[in-house]
């Protein structure tokens, strides 16, 4: 073999020596830049987040519900007399007092028939008078003997029975006053009148079904509502003890809440609801409440005195109960189960699972998990800022 073979050969080993050199090093460099260095792993960023701190608070327990308002009295007017409606004096939906006058019926017959009674009574009297007279002179006859006992015992029949007579037709001219006086319908309740059922003009028929109008009394008027029968214990002592006070708020009314008391406790539980029927009793001076109406009602039991309270954002439910996240010194947040109490105006009173001056998380949770880092902000901020 010549030396320009051998001089081939060594070139190609040396260009093959090359290769695999850098291969090699390319190979080193590729499987050492995948390993992080130690001390440079990345941490997950702080979660932001708003805290309160758990405060001690008097706070009233109170039951809320929803009731209706229901006319104090509800009265159907009706015609005591038949006869034509002469007169309507109110118009309707009209506020009316107790005596006013509403409806008028035509009074002529009845007047009539007073004058009738009258008459009558006044004949009967006369006749009266005339028998006792004859009783009276027949009476001494008979005891002189100068008349016989038996025009006596008849003089005796009639005058007595002209007295029974006198009798009956006094009372047949109080029937007939009263008569008149039923032509003159009026209130007998302070209330609000409703529609007008029957028109002037028309024939009306004593107590007939179908009324001339009804009258709600709505000053004052009840509340009705029901509350959890494991309420009524505390409510009957609340009673027992004096005036259970109620608050109603009406919808869309800015005026604010109207107050009155319980006054009434329905003697049954209802067993299809769990539930008993409460009734508030409210003064309504200014009409706020009309019958019917659905209102909110706000009944206070009781009070705890120096209660913890925390937001009621704070508190989460999970599968084990509610549980709220607590802020630990390190600026880390811990998951912990509370047993609550009510709720009142947004604030949760916190049985177990607290301590006075606890701080909790009341915005962020939906980033936050047990050891989680967290960086304070304020409501508004912790809302604004990016998950």
């Amino acid at each position: 073999m010549g030396s320009g073979g051998v001089s081939m050969r060594l070139r190609q080993a040396v260009v093959f020596g090359v290769l695999a050199v850098a291969v090699a090093a390319a190979g080193y460099g590729y499987f050492h830049a995948e390993k992080p260095k130690p001390g440079l792993a990345a941490r997950p960023a702080a979660a932001p987040v708003a805290v309160a701190k758990v405060e001690a608070e008097t706070v009233p327990v109170a039951v809320a519900t929803i009731g209706n308002a229901q006319a104090y009295s509800t009265v159907s007017v009706k015609s005591r007399v038949d006869g034509q409606i002469f007169q309507v004096g109110f118009k309707e939906g009209q506020l009316v007092r107790k005596g006013d006058l509403l409806f008028v019926i035509d009074p002529r017959p009845f007047e009539a028939q007073l004058r009738q009674a009258q008459a009558n009574l006044e004949r009967d009297k006369a006749q009266l008078v005339r028998a006792q007279l004859d009783l009276k002179r027949y009476a001494e006859l008979s005891k002189k003997d100068f008349a016989p006992q038996q025009q006596f015992e008849n003089a005796r029949a009639t005058a007595e029975s002209m007295q029974a007579t006198v009798a009956a037709d006094e009372a047949a001219l109080l029937q007939a006053q009263l008569n008149l006086e039923y032509t003159r319908i009026k209130s007998p309740v302070d209330g609000l009148t409703g529609n007008l059922l029957i028109n002037e003009g028309n024939i009306v028929k004593a107590n007939d079904t179908i009324s001339l109008v009804i009258i709600n009394q709505v000053r004052p008027i009840y509340v009705s509502f029901a509350i959890p029968e494991q309420d009524l214990p505390e409510v009957k002592a609340r009673m027992a003890s004096g005036a259970l006070p109620v608050e109603v708020t009406i919808p869309g009314d800015s005026g604010g809440p109207v107050r009155g008391e319980v006054t009434f406790i329905n003697n049954a539980v209802d067993t299809s609801t769990g539930t008993i029927q409460l009734k508030a009793t409210i003064a309504n001076d200014d009409n706020r409440l009309t019958p019917g109406q659905f209102v909110n009602v706000r009944m206070t039991l009781s009070t705890l005195a120096a209660a913890l309270v925390i937001p009621s954002q704070a508190v989460q439910t999970g599968q084990n109960g509610d549980y709220v996240y607590v802020v630990r010194p390190d600026q880390t947040v811990e998951q912990r189960t509370v047993e609550l109490g009510p709720i009142v105006d947004a604030k949760a009173v916190v049985r177990k699972g607290l301590s006075l001056g606890d701080e909790v998380v009341i915005d962020g949770q939906l980033r936050l998990f047990p050891g989680a880092r967290i960086e304070i902000r304020s409501a508004a901020q912790s809302k604004a800022s990016p998950a």
